[in-house]
């Protein structure tokens, strides 16, 4: 099993001299727990989280008959080129020969330190998952047209019910306060005699 980190389409390249005896990945969704009256708390199943994934090694000062290969690096220029992919905005790639393990990578965490007075440099190294997000959109612009809906607030029409006594003249008199308009409710009602009102009828003023 070899663990390799790339960089910028395989730019650079580092191979652990020495795997990790152990790694442990972290998977999970982003489910949510609600709470409903008379049922009581429900799970809510959502997307999957990124994958978090640990690994902790040491880079050799000299060559051991344990190292899967002779380094070339020194161990701070290892920590300097991880400080690089940390640094750079990028992500870089995991990759974890005979497992499923190849994917883009940001380097979440990052701890080194020395221990026994031989050069070697120990380090754990925090990965988390990253997703491309497509980009491409369509450069066509799509008009919407919106229909406005005008309210027009239809008049409704004034009635009048004929008295006794009542003429076309007092009745526009009343309502118009002018007895010479007569005419006009002559007009809206389709009265040809105006001497004829009949008690009761209901006029449209």
């Amino acid at each position: 099993m070899e663990f390799w980190i790339t960089f910028n389409n395989k730019e650079h390249k580092l191979q652990l001299p020495i795997p990790p005896s152990e790694f442990e990945i972290s998977e999970g969704l982003n489910n949510t727990t609600v709470n409903i009256n008379e049922i009581g708390e429900i799970n809510l199943i959502g997307n999957r989280n990124l994958s978090t994934i640990s690994i902790s090694s040491f880079w050799p000062n000299q060559l051991y008959s344990f190292c899967q290969y002779a380094p070339i690096i020194k161990p701070y220029e290892f920590i300097k080129t991880i400080k690089m992919f940390k640094s750079s905005g990028k992500p870089c790639r995991l990759i974890i020969t005979d497992t499923d393990i190849n994917i883009p990578v940001t380097i979440e965490n990052f701890t080194y330190g020395e221990r026994d007075g031989t050069g070697d440099v120990y380090f754990t190294l925090e990965f988390k998952e990253y997703r491309f997000i497509n980009t491409n959109t369509s450069n066509s612009t799509s008009t919407v047209q919106t229909t406005v809906t005008r309210t027009v607030e239809k008049e409704i029409p004034k009635q009048y019910t004929v008295k006794k006594g009542d003429t076309l003249w007092a009745i526009s008199k009343t309502i118009y306060g002018d007895g010479s308009k007569w005419n006009i409710i002559a007009q809206k009602n389709n009265i040809k005699d105006p001497k004829k009102l009949a008690i009761g009828t209901r006029l449209v003023v």
